[in-house]
């Protein structure tokens, strides 16, 4: 025995035959298709083939791309090795298990190896080895046969019947020596069927029974052989035996046929009379009993009819063996065949076979990436066996035809966004070409995975912070938000400055944000009337890989605070303090001017508009103080009983919400007419020096501002042809102004002529006299109410006599009793 089981191995080894199609179609999974030959009843773990070798493939990467045998119907019967790519016996086959009655028993496997997928058909035949013994059905068989009987006469007997196929299979008969009978065989399509033959007439009164040995050969080496033991008895004469119209009878008979559909009617005659004509059909001693499981016979009738379930797909061709037998002592019997061939009907829908790779596609799959492997399979024959696949329309997916028939490739047609649409439910349908056709619909269920395909995007861009000026140190003055519409660590998003170069002006270094929520906090204190607006960047980043990142401007506008006081410009003594005297004759009359108060505030709009009033004063009839533009008056003349020195403390305070304020003390001095006029001698020379000086230093400061302003024009006209952004600033920024005069617009009201100085006063200003003093008002953006400052765009209006502080000189170059009044303002 084992040298039998290592002469198939051997076999085995030497008796493997390989066919390799090298298929070289693009765009196929399906590489090549192998065929081995391999005995039946081989050992478990003999080889059958190296198919990685006869593949092609490279052995030291079968592990890592999972070369492997897809789940089938056999794949139990063989395994694949990992390590030399060698395919072995895994169970021990019986052919006549797996192929019974077929003359070439195949095995078709799929061998896979993935990265890059690629799908091998693996055919191994399994080839018939002489295993079994030719068997009777029984071991013993009783012949009638009547004397007188003329030679020649055949009688059936019982054939033998051989698992094993081709040469295995029964090839011979022979019976023991004898002088009445010989052996005669018939082939039929599946086996040799033996008829004992008469060679010369019996004579039942020389011997009633005769005994012989019928042995059946096989073709095997050596042949192997079966025996059935005959019992010839020798009966009365019964001279004519029946006969069918034909020998073989060939008819259709649809699949499915209902129960007791009739098949055919059989006919046979006798010539004999009386009992010895009577006929009685009967299934051959031979047939399957599949075909008594299936067809019924009539014995007196003859009529075949449906018994069982008639199924295509399990038997094509039914073969049935006859007989017909009169009634005479000893009875006659006649043999014929009836062959019934099954119509195949569209019974069967297609099955389809999905073997997934993986049901996520990541979103940047190109076009033309395989998904799924699909097998479509319809058991049923010709037109019915044909079948059309095809998947939903509403979806980027494709089906490609394989090179095998009814195989296909699941792959990608056109883009994925995972954004759009997360998952996709494919419906293939497979429909065969039967009439009526029959579909099948499966659903497969693909998943798109994420990758960092969309950059943060914040919630507006730009963004605009209005601050109040001197905010705390280190507290949060914003949050910017931005949101990314990819998943997970892709959508992790991260904040920070965009630094610049840490130069004077660069605000970016002053503010710092929150990595993880964007709230933007100021390490230091902003002072409006230093720095008014700035802008600074803030880049989003998320954590995919490679992260993508997007920026936004944030434009910051400070708002101003009443935080400065009003500064006392004029009076103001040699030590600094907000102290000066007055001389004034003792002859004047009522509405003198005795002097103005000037005063600045830093601060704009109601911050920055100014309010004069009398705090302290030792005489209120005698003087008078205009609230608005700061001028003290006589109320009416003096009398010798007046007082020759007169303190006035004036108060100043602006219009915030919280007031801040300041004084200012004016001393009047009462003098003789010839006392005031040397007095004012020598302060008309004073004063035309003072003049001098003023005029040469406003002629360098209009000189220096003009300068100043072209260059501003260039780099102004510069940054807005480089500018990306369009951005505008709340406020008219002048970061170069330094509080000189620069521009002026004169009018005049009753006698006086007044001159409007600010540091941007551009063409079509407005000039309304008609006040007290001159006033540069400007619409404020912020709070929808007019606010005063020092500058000026086209069409913006300066309206005299308004809360401001004026600074006014005598023009002496006109004559007496006229005034320059000049704005004086921080910007």
């Amino acid at each position: 025995m084992g040298g039998r089981g290592q002469r198939r191995r051997v076999n085995c080894c030497c008796c493997c035959w390989v066919v390799v199609f090298f298929l070289l179609c693009f765009g196929e999974r399906i590489l090549a298709q192998l065929r081995y030959s391999v005995p039946e009843e081989v050992q478990v773990g003999s080889p059958v083939g190296n198919v990685a070798k006869d593949l092609g493939l490279d052995i030291s990467t079968l592990t890592d791309r999972r070369f492997r045998i897809v789940s089938g119907p056999n794949h139990a019967l063989f395994q694949l090795n990992q390590n030399n790519g060698v395919l072995y016996i895994g169970k021990i086959m019986d052919r006549e298990e797996f192929c019974e009655g077929t003359k070439v028993c195949l095995i078709n496997l799929k061998i896979v190896v993935e990265s890059p997928l690629e799908i091998h058909y693996v055919g191994v035949e399994i080839t018939d080895v002489n295993d079994h013994s030719p068997t009777f059905p029984e071991s013993e068989q009783r012949l009638e046969i009547a004397e007188h009987t003329p030679p020649g006469t055949r009688f059936q007997i019982h054939a033998a019947r051989d698992p094993d196929v081709g040469a295995q299979s029964v090839r011979s008969y022979k019976l023991s020596a004898n002088e009445f009978f010989d052996i005669e065989i018939r082939d039929s399509d599946e086996d040799k069927i033996p008829f004992l033959v008469l060679k010369k007439p019996l004579d039942r009164e020389q011997k009633a029974e005769h005994r012989f040995v019928l042995t059946a050969l096989d073709g095997g080496s050596p042949p192997k052989s079966g025996r059935l033991n005959l019992t010839i008895s020798v009966i009365d004469i019964n001279d004519n035996r029946p006969v069918f119209s034909k020998d073989i009878y060939t008819v259709s008979l649809d699949e499915n046929a209902p129960i007791g559909t009739l098949v055919i009617q059989l006919n046979a005659t006798d010539l004999d009379e009386g009992s010895n004509s009577e006929i009685e059909f009967t299934f051959g001693k031979t047939q399957k009993k599949k075909v008594h499981d299936t067809f019924e016979l009539d014995s007196v009738t003859g009529e075949i009819r449906v018994k069982g379930n008639v199924d295509f797909e399990d038997t094509e061709i039914y073969r049935l063996d006859l007989q017909a037998s009169d009634k005479g002592q000893p009875p006659w019997t006649a043999e014929s065949r009836v062959v019934i061939k099954i119509k195949d009907v569209n019974d069967n829908k297609p099955d389809i076979e999905v073997t997934s790779l993986s049901n996520v596609v990541p979103e940047d799959s190109k076009p033309g990436t395989v998904i799924s492997l699909i097998s479509v399979i319809d058991r049923d024959s010709g037109l019915n066996g044909k079948v059309i696949c095809k998947i939903s329309d509403d979806v980027p997916f494709d089906l490609t035809p394989s090179i095998e028939e009814n195989m296909y490739s699941l792959v990608t047609k056109g883009r994925l966004d995972r954004e759009t649409v997360s998952h996709y439910d494919i419906t293939i349908t497979a429909t065969d070409c039967g009439e009526p056709p029959l579909s099948t619909v499966k659903t497969l269920n693909v998943q798109v995975s994420d990758v960092n395909d969309n950059r943060p995007t914040f919630s507006q861009s730009p963004f605009e912070l209005y601050l109040v000026e001197n905010n705390a140190p280190g507290a949060s003055i914003f949050s910017v938000s931005a949101a990314d519409n990819d998943l997970n660590e892709n959508a992790a998003i991260t904040y920070h400055i965009v630094r610049g170069d840490g130069l004077q002006g660069d605000m970016a270094s002053f503010l710092n944000v929150h990595s993880e929520n964007g709230q933007i906090s100021a390490l230091k204190s902003f002072d409006f009337e230093t720095l008014k607006t700035f802008q600074f960047q803030v880049v989003a980043t998320d954590s995919g890989t490679p992260s993508l990142s997007n920026n936004v401007t944030v434009n910051v506008f400070i708002l101003d605070q009443n935080d400065n006081a009003p500064v006392i410009l004029y009076p103001v003594s040699s030590n600094g303090s907000a102290e000066g005297v007055e001389e004034i004759p003792r002859n004047v009359n009522a509405g003198h001017l005795v002097t103005k108060v000037r005063a600045y505030d830093a601060d704009i709009g109601y911050n920055g508009w100014l309010l004069f009033s009398l705090q302290e004063v030792t005489d209120h009839s005698l003087f008078g103080l205009d609230r608005y533009t700061g001028q003290i008056r006589t109320l009416r003349s003096f009398t010798e009983t007046d007082e020759a020195e007169h303190k006035l403390v004036i108060l100043v305070k602006d219009n915030g919400n919280v007031s801040l304020s300041a004084t200012a003390t004016v001393i009047v001095k009462v003098v003789e007419p010839k006392e005031a006029f040397a007095a004012s001698d020598v302060k008309s020379a004073t004063k035309v020096d003072e003049e001098d000086n003023v005029t040469f230093y406003l002629m360098i400061t209009l000189g220096s501002v003009s300068v100043l302003f072209l260059i501003s024009i260039i780099v102004l006209i510069a940054m807005q042809c480089s500018k990306t952004t369009d951005y505008t600033s709340k406020y008219l920024q002048e970061t170069n102004y330094d509080g000189t005069l620069c521009h002026s617009i004169q009018y005049r009201s009753g006698d006086k002529r007044y001159m409007l100085v600010g540091p941007r006063m551009s063409i079509g200003s407005t000039i309304v006299p008609g006040s007290h003093a001159n006033t540069l008002v400007l619409p404020d953006r912020r709070r929808g109410s007019g606010e005063v400052g020092p500058r000026m765009s086209i069409g913006s209006t300066i309206v005299p006599g308004s809360h401001a502080n004026t600074l006014v000189l005598p023009d002496r170059r006109r004559g007496s009793g006229e005034e320059i009044s000049f704005i004086v303002k921080d910007p």
